[in-house]
């Protein structure tokens, strides 16, 4: 006994093939999305904590580094030791800016693997039209 060979698929059956299809693929990358965006999240949440601690430590330090400082000149050359301290801070402040903005532009673009998996699908879908 032979068997018949499977019908050719129907019109509506390709529909819901290349529906699903695109309803997948749509998933995967909101499931990519949505994973780096956490990682995104946690990135921040990081480097919030992080400069919080530094802030604090560092103006902590200042602090008490500038009323010693105070203290040990306020007899002999306290305008002297203010005056300093201020450039010194002054010039502190530009070195850190300057670091931040280098840091800033050193991170990685967001969600980079999203749209690079976005625009490999639509260089797939284009090369085979």
């Amino acid at each position: 006994m032979e068997t018949a060979p499977p019908a050719p698929a129907g019109f509506l059956s390709s529909f819901r093939t290349l529906g699903d299809s695109l309803i997948a693929t749509v998933q995967d990358r909101l499931d990519l999305l949505s994973v780096e965006l956490q990682e995104e999240k946690f990135r921040l949440i990081q480097t919030f904590i992080w400069i919080s601690a530094a802030v604090f430590t560092g103006m902590m330090a200042i602090a008490f580094a500038s009323l010693t400082l105070v203290y040990l000149f306020w007899a002999s050359a306290r305008l002297a030791v203010l005056g300093g301290l201020t450039v010194f801070y002054a010039l502190a402040l530009v070195a850190i800016i300057i670091a931040f903005r280098r840091f800033i532009a050193r991170q990685p673009s967001p969600l980079l693997a999203t749209r690079q998996e976005i625009g490999e699908d639509r260089s797939c879908i284009r090369n085979h039209s």
